[in-house]
């Protein structure tokens, strides 16, 4: 079985996927975060960094994939090779940060993994404003997220909408979380275990 939390940045999803991944008895997979080579460098300068920052996001999660499916675990993913393809690859790209021909590039990379992967058996979707993510944002401190723009943020934001509504792969749970503090509060956090018990049981 493979759940996956996707959402914008700062949202929660590694937290999320943390305390789901205990609370379920679930491995969990998180995103190569920590051991990125170019997340510095992009936050510094997007442009000259986009596509080789994409590219390692691609090949990272596509392993992660080949991973999960081939080892018939109960898994938990930190975001999904879908957000790279339909939501920040195409953003960078609208931005003017991201060539047309590396994007076409990145797209067709893609458009291959894909065909060697199934989509998750739930995906779990955390919603927020805008103001809260900026709020978790600025709280965990991450360096080189400190430049981050509220305009960035934004696009995101509305591309996430975008995929989300259309999306039809396999089971959807949306969580609003600008009124929720899971990570801190006992009762939120078992209000998104019983909606996440209430999909799973629809799965067997």
């Amino acid at each position: 079985m493979h759940i996956a939390v996707a959402g914008n940045i700062g949202v929660g999803k590694t937290t999320l996927t943390n305390l789901l991944a205990k609370n379920f008895k679930w491995e969990p997979h998180y995103e190569s975060v920590d051991n990125n080579p170019y997340l510095d460098d992009f936050y510094t300068d997007m442009q000259r960094w986009a596509f080789n920052l994409q590219v390692f996001f691609l090949n990272s999660r596509f392993g992660q994939l080949k991973e999960i499916q081939s080892g018939g675990k109960k898994i938990i993913q930190d975001r999904t090779i879908y957000e790279d393809a339909n939501i920040f690859a195409p953003n960078l790209h609208a931005m003017g940060l991201m060539t047309s021909r590396d994007f076409q590039n990145y797209a067709s990379l893609f458009e291959l993994m894909s065909s060697f992967v199934e989509a998750p058996d739930l995906l779990i979707y955390l919603r927020a404003s805008v103001p809260t993510l900026v709020k978790q944002i600025q709280a965990r401190g991450r360096d080189y997220e400190s430049s981050i723009r509220i305009d960035y943020l934004t696009r995101l934001n509305e591309r996430y909408e975008a995929w989300i509504s259309e999306y039809t792969d396999g089971r959807l749970l949306i969580i609003e979380t600008d009124n929720l503090d899971f990570s801190n509060n006992p009762e939120d956090l078992g209000f998104i275990i019983d909606k996440v018990n209430a999909e799973l049981n629809g799965l067997f």
